[in-house]
């Protein structure tokens, strides 16, 4: 068989393995449906245990490791996904859809996020406390919570993963990772990456399948200690409410998230802003614009301008030079756009775009016209669903407090922006929106990986963030200690 069609194994205590009832699943591209990106293990229940049971076991000796050898393992397997970064890209452009070109920063913004933690969780400790007794000492330390569950999206199927697993490993947690079943094969590498790395036995357990399947066994567990996911709200709403009530949680959810575009912006610039959030990941990002909040007096020039930028995207497959627009991910995730477009089309009025591409160049995959809807009402089901897709929903406004109250009738608090070349609006806005990343003349999509991410409101549990030092802090525990002489 070739790698192709031979399946894709599940790491658990160290082996790669097949699902224990040998049946399996398969991943097409989706730019070209004929072309088989692989097979994977469709794991069940009786996996799913076996790699919470192996990560139990192994937790004890991984988090008495020296941090030194954590740190060495974290780069080496950075170098591994360096080296390979060519075959990585294209696997995940053919399981995914996105750009090439945004496939190889993704690949290495994972090797950069493990070597970032290697560094960084080196530092990671706690304090020392004055007090009055000259005969003892208080001081606190940082210690792993035990096996914590990751599961992540398909939308950054490398990244993601990374940005949890590194801080996890680090701080001395075993892991047990299930990437979604869309894009599993970007999450296999980076598991296979710390495996060739060095990494012990039992320390990093990578299974796929479906979450009916495998959800409850890594999730309601009382061997879990912790579980970081990223993905819809419902999906992450549930999981928050079934799980024991000393399992700690971080949730990463949806957004609806605005880009505000003032009188006195660089139209030029607001257009490609909008662009860039809403449409160059084909909408396929929980931080991705969604809502345009233009006001009224520069509506009609920034439609013109966006309207004539849209109609010069070139859509097609990520692996083709001069694409600008990937395909959706998967069927039903096509699916679901047509169905919020032809909702949008119910209430709103569509500019352009919104439909189903054909012809030789898409007949065999997902692709849809990128969609403007105008005439949008913060109560339209358009401007209040995350669509997760192409669609872009433009609503007039007249003042900047109009915008704000718009901006902020959501249930969601992901990320917003702001055009504007008026400092005292750029200090307004960061103050005024309910968002966990506020973005003043940049794109609502893209966060530094040195830096906090989270949101508010429905977007996120609001309880630990991600990245950066804060992305530590979730996978530890603090103990504190009373020393008398």
């Amino acid at each position: 068989m070739t790698e192709a069609t031979q399946p894709f194994c599940s790491l658990i205590g160290g082996q790669w393995v097949a699902a224990a009832s040998g049946r399996s699943f398969e991943i097409r591209n989706p730019a070209d449906t004929r072309d088989l990106v692989g097979r994977f293990a469709a794991c069940e229940a009786v996996d799913a245990q076996a790699a919470v049971a192996a990560a139990q076991a192994a937790f004890d000796g991984w988090r008495r490791t020296p941090i030194s050898k954590r740190a060495r393992i974290l780069n080496d397997a950075a170098a591994h996904l360096e080296q390979h970064v060519e075959r990585n890209a294209q696997e995940l452009t053919r399981e995914e859809g996105k750009l090439i070109a945004l496939s190889r920063d993704e690949v290495l913004r994972a090797a950069q996020t493990l070597r970032f933690y290697a560094v960084e969780g080196q530092s990671w400790t706690g304090e020392t406390f004055p007090q009055d007794d000259p005969a003892m000492t208080v001081s606190t330390q940082r210690e792993p919570l035990g096996v914590v569950t990751v599961i992540t999206p398909w939308n950054f199927p490398i990244s993601i993963p990374a940005r949890k697993i590194a801080p996890a490993l680090i701080t001395g947690n075993t892991v047990v990772f299930k990437p979604a079943s869309i894009a599993p094969l970007s999450g296999l590498r980076l598991a296979e990456a710390l495996h060739q790395a060095g990494l012990p036995p039992g320390v990093l357990n990578f299974i796929t399948g479906s979450a009916a399947a495998v959800g409850p066994s890594i999730t309601e567990a009382k061997a879990i200690r912790a579980i970081t996911f990223t993905g819809s709200t419902a999906a992450g709403e549930h999981i928050h409410r079934s799980v024991p009530f000393t399992t700690r949680t971080q949730m990463e959810l949806g957004g609806k998230n605005p880009l505000i575009v003032m009188d006195d912006a660089d139209l030029d610039q607001a257009v490609d802003l909008a662009i860039k959030g809403g449409l160059s990941l084909t909408g396929q990002a929980c931080t991705g614009t969604s809502r345009l909040l233009v006001m009224k007096s520069v509506k009609a020039e920034f439609t013109t301008k966006l309207l004539a930028h849209m109609a010069k995207l070139v859509i097609g497959n990520g692996m083709t030079t001069g694409v600008d627009i990937g395909p959706l991910a998967s069927a039903q995730q096509l699916d679901s756009v047509l169905g919020h477009i032809a909702a949008g089309k119910a209430e709103a009025t569509l500019l352009c775009g919104g439909e189903r591409l054909a012809g030789p160049e898409h007949e065999h995959g997902h692709f849809v016209s990128p969609a403007l809807f105008a005439d949008v009402s913060s109560s339209m089901h358009i401007a209040r669903e995350e669509v997760f897709g192409p669609v872009l929903a433009l609503i007039e406004v007249d003042s900047y407090r109009d915008a704000i109250a718009q901006a902020n009738d959501t249930p969601y608090g992901l990320a917003a922006a702001i055009a504007t070349r008026n400092p005292r609006l750029m200090h307004d806005f960061a103050n005024d929106i309910e968002a966990g990343t506020v973005k003043i003349n940049r794109t609502t999509t893209g966060n530094l990986i040195n830096a906090p991410f989270g949101g508010l409101k429905r977007s996120s549990t609001a309880t630990f963030r991600e990245s950066g030092r804060s992305g530590l802090e979730f996978f530890t525990q603090t103990k504190t200690v009373y020393r008398g002489c």
